[in-house]
């Protein structure tokens, strides 16, 4: 056989192709190894060297008031009290202007029947200039101080009754039966006070013990004992003024009776108010102020001083 001349029975190996090197996706980190760095000293708190001293004065701080409760801070709208606190801090002043009338009211009962003492005696024997003087004085003073206690007493207590009707209109959450016109129509104009001052209680105290609105008020015995003063006073008021129209000595001195009985059932009449604003502002607000028992630290004995620095530190400025 020729090499050459016949083809080969396979044929030639060819060198296999090179295939692409993959480089894997890796991140090398280089750390120091652990205690090689240098060790994290602990902070040290710097020693106190006395407040804070600034070079102008700073912006920043509590406002400029006194804290008290409810707090008011200036710029900002101002919260009045509520119904319930208002009543708490009107109430005291009303009851006791009302016990006020009521001891003047009954000096001027006195003073008037000493005085209807002194007519009687007048008619069979001469009185003592010095002693007449005196009545009429005494008369004069009590007349003119239960009339300026009378005004207050009464300001202060519709101030009360305003403040009471919106107080147990909010805790109850019904509106008033009656405007603030008929309220004051039926307080201030006579003849009218008569029928409506006893039912302007009796829906005070209704609304103040939280029956139902739909249900008819029925006054409690202080209420009407209230209401029966409250007529008595008025009709013995008109009916001495009219008597002092009245000409004569007999009529004069009948209205001075008149006059000491109108004082009494002032008294009786103030009285009854005070008792009936306390029960109703009790009941509002049954927790009062001077029921609570305000503890406060008036001295500590044996206790150790506290100890102060010596010197101030440099650089403290006040």
């Amino acid at each position: 056989m020729q090499p050459g001349h016949y083809p080969p029975p396979y044929p030639p190996l060819q060198p296999p192709r090179p295939q692409p090197r993959v480089r894997p996706r890796v991140r090398w980190v280089a750390t120091p190894p652990p205690g090689a760095g240098p060790q994290r000293r602990p902070a040290q708190v710097a020693p106190y060297t006395g407040p804070p001293a600034y070079r102008t004065p700073p912006r920043w701080g509590f406002p400029n008031l006194i804290w008290r409760f409810p707090t008011t801070v200036p710029g900002m709208r101002a919260e009045g009290p509520r119904p319930l606190e208002r009543l708490r801090l009107l109430a005291p002043f009303a009851v006791v202007s009302l016990w006020g009338l009521a001891a003047m009211a009954l000096a001027g009962a006195a003073a008037e029947l000493w005085q209807y003492v002194l007519l009687l005696i007048s008619r069979d024997s001469a009185l003592d200039v010095d002693v007449v003087a005196a009545s009429d004085g005494l008369v004069w003073v009590t007349s003119t101080m239960a009339l300026v206690l009378g005004l207050v007493a009464l300001t202060l207590t519709l101030w009360w009754l305003f403040v009471a009707r919106i107080t147990a209109a909010a805790e109850t959450g019904f509106e008033p039966p009656r405007s603030v016109r008929e309220v004051l129509a039926g307080v201030l104009v006579p003849g009218v006070n008569l029928a409506m001052a006893g039912s302007i209680a009796a829906e005070l105290e209704h609304a103040v013990l939280r029956r139902p609105p739909d249900q008819r008020p029925r006054p409690s015995k202080l209420v009407r004992g209230w209401w029966a003063a409250w007529i008595v006073n008025w009709v013995l008021l008109v009916l001495v003024v009219f008597w002092r129209l009245r000409d004569g000595v007999q009529a004069e001195a009948e209205s001075v009776l008149l006059t000491g009985l109108v004082d009494l059932s002032a008294a009786v009449l103030a009285t009854l108010t005070a008792v009936l604003v306390r029960r109703l502002t009790n009941l509002l607000a049954p927790i009062a102020e001077d029921k609570l028992r305000l503890l406060r630290v008036l001295r500590v004995i044996d206790a150790p001083e506290p100890e102060l620095r010596a010197v101030r530190q440099p650089g403290a400025v006040r």
